[in-house]
């Protein structure tokens, strides 16, 4: 009797123990709260769904928890959600149907900490679909639009923001590669304002671009192709001109401004990308030119060095898994710096061409002004005939050189005074600043210093007693061949270390 009453008491506090354990509520780690709603049933079964790849099944929970429970907490996770299933399935209808879905997100919940994360993945979408430089760039015009608009309209979220601008680098160096293709297309068929029209707009979005050297050395060369055409033009001869010449002052005009614009393009890859392959080039052109050149300095090399090592290299396979994916290779965009977020006005190939000309030939945009002469014929009668300009104008008592009115004319243009006429003696102007006695005698006695260069130092010029006294600056002091060649000389042992493997 006493086994059967400690046998029954036993089983009793196991069911005790049982049923305390199915009342206790689970603990769901995407909510991280206990909870039996049924949203959150709906919830956890969409996201199991997601995580087996069954997306469909995903996809239609998260619409019956959307639909049937219009205010739930989870609304806002359950549509990004949706937008995640089409996400992860791929495929381009898939793609199209998530970036939809995260607009919609973005759209309806603005101001939730997933609208960032939302619009990286917009751009994300387009990222993924770009190709090669060579070809369609629609994607990649779009994955551009795209991060920017993440960086601009969420600067409170740094960990997307960062990796926006990283991808944004490399969506830039595919953009500025097909711009160098096309630049490169003009100037081997001779379309050298073409060319220039290209390569400026790229020099000047794209300056973190890989062969940012290359497309100045390009750009020097077209210029230089041009002056190449000008010399060869005939000269005009008033006896006996010939179709297609040019005054032969103009043509001296033309080529010291071309010649100008070329070294303008060398003396660039000098200063801003002194480390790069196409600096010793530079240099050999404006020799070439007769053109002074430039010298870098010590921040200028650094922060191109920076640039360099922040570039991958990339082995033969991975060269050749390149040629065979559809995707671009970006292993060479740089990793330091900031995007350009901001397009700048892109060049025209007219504009820029008449603009030579116009400054070759000496014009400017204030030689054009209009003059406007006005009438005075008087004011014609209530039925008098509006008054011609070529009637004769009405004379007083015949003489044809006497004024109808003696009153001046209001409408008349008067010249005005000349700014250095010296004024007549008398009442000094209080306005007028007279230099002291001193000052006279000293500036009699002492001749005038001259002006300081600031921009310009030669080598071998020794630099001027203010220069000498202030403390020098390292970002600004000049770098000497030293530095640039050690800079190189690091950046070729990276790619032998990286060949090596």
């Amino acid at each position: 009797m006493s086994r059967r009453v400690s046998f029954i008491a036993i089983l009793t506090t196991l069911l005790i123990v049982t049923a305390a354990c199915s009342n206790k509520k689970s603990v769901n780690p995407l909510a991280n709260v206990g909870s039996k709603q049924p949203d959150k049933v709906l919830f956890d079964k969409a996201m199991d769904a997601m995580k087996h790849n069954r997306f469909d099944v995903a996809r239609m929970t998260l619409q019956t928890l959307i639909n049937t429970y219009p205010d739930s907490e989870f609304i806002a996770r359950a549509k990004l959600a949706v937008g995640d299933s089409w996400y992860a399935e791929g495929g381009t209808a898939s793609l199209a149907q998530a970036e939809q879905e995260y607009r919609d997100f973005e759209t309806f919940f603005p101001n939730m900490p997933e609208a960032a994360e939302a619009q990286l993945k917009i751009a994300n979408i387009q990222y993924q679909q770009m190709e090669k430089a060579d070809r369609d760039s629609t994607h990649a015009q779009r994955a551009e639009d795209e991060y920017r608009n993440l960086i601009m309209q969420y600067p409170d979220n740094p960990k997307l923001v960062k990796e926006g601008k990283e991808r944004l680098l490399e969506v830039q160096e595919v953009l500025a590669e097909r711009e160098f293709d096309i630049g490169k297309f003009y100037y081997l068929r001779l379309s050298y304002p073409a060319s220039i029209a290209r390569l400026k707009t790229l020099v000047e979005k794209y300056p973190l671009y890989s062969r940012a050297d290359e497309a100045l050395f390009l750009l020097g060369q077209n210029y230089e192709g041009q002056i190449a055409q000008m010399r060869a033009r005939p000269t005009c001869v008033k006896t006996s001109p010939r179709p297609g010449c040019v005054g032969e002052q103009i043509k001296a005009n033309m080529v010291e401004e071309l010649t100008r614009e070329a070294a303008g393009a060398y003396s660039q890859i000098i200063t801003r990308y002194p480390v790069m392959e196409r600096g010793e080039d530079a240099k050999k052109r404006l020799a070439a030119l007769h053109q002074p050149i430039p010298r870098p300095t010590k921040a200028a090399v650094a922060l191109n060095q920076k640039e360099e090592d922040s570039r991958r290299e990339n082995t033969t396979l991975t060269n050749l898994i390149n040629v065979l994916k559809k995707g671009p290779d970006v292993a060479m965009a740089a990793k330091v710096g900031d995007p350009t977020l901001v397009d700048p006005t892109p060049v025209a190939a007219s504009k820029d061409s008449g603009a030579t000309a116009m400054r070759a030939m000496g014009l400017g945009a204030g030689d054009h002004s209009v003059t406007v002469e006005a009438s005075k014929g008087g004011t014609p009668g209530a039925n008098a005939p509006a008054p011609r300009s070529d009637s004769p104008v009405p004379v007083a008592n015949g003489d044809p050189f006497a004024r109808l009115n003696t009153a001046p004319d209001p409408n008349e243009l008067k010249p005005a005074t000349p700014a250095n006429e010296l004024k007549p003696s008398g009442t000094p102007d209080p306005d007028e600043l007279t230099p002291t006695a001193d000052a006279q005698s000293s500036a009699s006695s002492q001749p005038l210093p001259p002006p300081v260069q600031v921009n310009e130092i030669q080598q071998g010029q020794p630099a001027s007693s203010s220069s000498a006294t202030a403390a020098p600056d390292a970002s600004s002091s000049l770098a000497s061949d030293k530095d640039i060649s050690s800079s190189k000389k690091k950046k070729k042992k990276g790619i032998k270390k990286i060949l090596s493997f």
